[in-house]
């Protein structure tokens, strides 16, 4: 199983070799796989900045604990999550289903109004931690692309929130940064790369009814 393969072959990369860039076609098929990522009712609530911009992660690596992997990496990608949830959200979705499907809009009344029903009943901040979740489905799937690609990527959840979203202008697009990947290819002085994988062994992992 080549999958098993990749992931068995990548690592959170901790340092990067700035001079190699990643090509403007495997970006374009890891967009791809992030666009096909599963979501909860297929929503999509979330947005993704990428960033090449030398200047921009300098900014960003100041506000992510000085981490070289932010401007060392060829590329970051940053996860948002809408803020906010609103019936035009949901009415987007079931306009670009009805497009795609080639079915009457009227057909989707039913389900749409029982998604609206169901995000409406959660207030704010369990709407932000909803939406929040979501990205980490697509950002799972960037991981998984990134390995069969043999591109490195190092998942990072240490960065200041509310200065992304600043600096990023986020805030004013109604998002908010939740995750970020720096991807690139490794440099030859990562000594992380030469370590061995620590996971738990099988039968403390799983729980199986049979």
């Amino acid at each position: 199983m080549t999958l098993i393969d990749n992931l068995e072959w990548r690592y959170a990369t901790k340092k990067f070799d700035p001079s190699k860039k990643v090509s403007a076609q495997h970006i374009e098929l890891l967009k791809r796989a992030i666009q096909l990522s599963p979501s909860s009712y297929g929503l999509q609530l979330y947005k993704i900045l990428i960033i090449e911009d030398s200047t921009i992660k300098e900014q960003l690596k100041s506000v992510s604990f000085g981490q070289s992997q932010v401007t060392d990496a060829s590329h970051v990608f940053v996860f948002c999550n809408y803020v906010k949830v609103t019936d035009e959200d949901i009415d987007a979705y079931f306009s670009l289903k009805s497009q795609i499907e080639q079915v009457n809009i009227s057909d989707f009344k039913g389900y749409s109004d029982f998604i609206k029903a169901d995000v409406n009943s959660r207030t704010l901040a369990e709407k932000n931690q909803w939406t929040s979740n979501q990205t980490y489905l697509a950002f799972g799937n960037l991981l998984n692309a990134c390995s069969e690609l043999k591109i490195d990527a190092c998942p990072m959840e240490g960065f200041n929130t509310i200065a992304y979203n600043k600096i990023l202008g986020l805030d004013k697009l109604g998002l908010n940064a939740t995750v970020i990947a720096a991807i690139g290819y490794r440099s030859e002085q990562d000594n992380s790369q030469n370590t061995s994988k620590v996971r738990k062994p099988m039968e403390n992992l799983f729980i199986e009814h049979k």
